[in-house]
């Protein structure tokens, strides 16, 4: 049975969709609009007596199927012109217990991208049993009637929204890209959405090809089970048939990118793959899974869609994630367009087989690629957590070194401002980071030098 596309969706109790942008895509030359797709959904199981090992190449089969309805959230230009012909899915993530995306990047909304956020998983759509802030919670008027029954559901139901985005749509009905000429989708997605990517990759999308490139963010390596109902993180369950640790990303007719921090790099190290002309891997010294910026970022939409703002710790990691994530697009959109693959960077350094990364004197990873808050330094950021619990393990530290070793290493805030910029622009040329990035970049950081100096 074909699927369903309704909308655009307007209307409910709050008047917005969950998780829209903070700022007004309109001023940005962006139009917003939201969707319901429904209809029937395969699963999948592992075929016959194959091994799921550690080489990824996973092998799968249909199982059964499953009637669903769920939205995906519109980005796209309003003028057709400024359309680059590239579509991102976004696999939204439902760690949280709602639905945790961003498509409203510089390089995104600049770059002419239409960017789609996907709703794939129970959790996103019905929520935790205790407190639930999934959608229908959130607003039963608007989503009332969306249903995922199960996320083995998530694998089949991601590529048919794929498909209803692609370039060979059908465009007889509703179509959610206003008749954009789409030239290629790439499938993105972050923390545990990256381990349901993974599991994508290596076992459906060699069933027949719907993305046209992969984008793995802060992916820890681990793949997720075809045949568990409601999950929400990446560690596989005994018996789920999906190796515990890391394991590798197969290789595909497609190009694939995994972008890490310091924190998942230690994860993926035991199977960490060398760069080929269809798999590229960076790693960002000093960085971890959810720095300050990050948090702010979903804090302002969390006190937008749940009336109250959450605590914003200020000794958590301060090397900010975005521009990075914007300078992988940049190269993965052109390699999939038939360019040349992004740059290959250094890895972080790690002390054989123990698993510890190799510090410098300032305590900050050797290695891997060197963003300018990692390259001149005022603090030191890394993956080492300020706080043990789950949250806290993500979010890794910042200890700022103070006025005395900051006078040592710099003299003063112009000094230190003129090294800054010389290692931004050197972050430029190794292509990690986007002209457009340096200057805020260097705002925040005449901000991080005169809080250091106060600490």
């Amino acid at each position: 049975m074909a699927s369903m596309i309704e909308g655009p969706v307007a209307g409910g109790r709050h008047g917005w969709a969950f998780g829209c942008p903070s700022i007004e895509l309109a001023a940005r030359g962006y139009i917003e609009e939201e969707f319901f797709l429904s209809g029937e959904a395969k699963t999948y199981r592992r075929a016959g007596s194959t091994d799921w090992d550690r080489d990824g190449l996973w092998q799968a089969e249909p199982s059964d199927a499953v009637r669903f309805k769920t939205r995906l959230l519109v980005y796209r230009p309003a003028d057709p012109g400024k359309f680059n012909g590239t579509v991102l899915l976004c696999w939204n993530n439902v760690t949280a217990g709602y639905e945790l995306f961003h498509g409203e990047s510089p390089e995104i909304l600049e770059g002419g991208y239409a960017f789609v956020g996907a709703s794939v998983q129970r959790v996103g759509v019905h929520g935790f049993r205790d407190n639930p802030q999934g959608l229908v919670a959130w607003d039963p008027e608007r989503y009332g009637d969306l249903s995922i029954p199960t996320d083995e559901a998530s694998y089949d139901i991601y590529a048919q929204i794929g498909q209803a985005v692609g370039a060979h749509r059908d465009q007889s009905g509703v179509d959610p890209l206003g008749g954009l000429e789409v030239k290629n989708v790439i499938a993105i997605g972050a923390s545990q959405s990256a381990a349901r990517l993974s599991t994508y990759v290596n076992a459906i999308h060699p069933r027949g090809r719907v993305f046209d490139g992969f984008m793995l963010q802060i992916y820890f390596g681990g793949g997720t089970p075809l045949k568990r109902d409601g999950a929400a993180s990446q560690a596989p369950r005994p018996g789920s048939r999906v190796p515990r640790g890391a394991n590798l990303i197969r290789e595909l007719d497609v190009p694939v990118m995994v972008v890490n921090s310091e924190l998942e790099a230690i994860a993926c190290y035991p199977v960490r793959q060398p760069d080929t002309d269809r798999f590229v891997g960076w790693e960002a010294a000093g960085a971890t899974h959810v720095p300050v910026q990050t948090q702010r970022l979903r804090n302002q939409k969390y006190k937008r869609e749940f009336g109250v703002e959450p605590a914003l710790p200020q000794n958590m990691n301060r090397v900010p994630l975005v521009p990075y994530y914007d300078a992988a697009l940049y190269h993965l959109k052109r390699w999939v367009d038939g360019g040349a693959p992004p740059p290959s960077q250094p890895r972080i350094e790690f002390t054989g087989e123990a698993l510890e990364v190799v510090r410098d004197e300032h305590g900050i990873a050797r290695g891997g690629i060197r963003l300018p808050q990692v390259a001149a330094p005022v603090a030191l950021n890394s993956s080492v957590p300020f706080r043990r619990d789950f949250a806290g393990s993500l979010r890794g530290s910042n200890h700022p070194f103070g006025a005395a070793k900051l006078n040592v290493l710099y003299g003063d805030e112009t000094r230190y401002l003129a090294c800054f910029e010389r290692a931004a622009q050197g972050a430029v040329e190794a292509g990690v980071m986007l002209p457009r990035d340096v200057a805020p970049a260097i705002e925040e950081a005449a901000q991080e030098y005169r809080r250091a100096v106060r600490s």
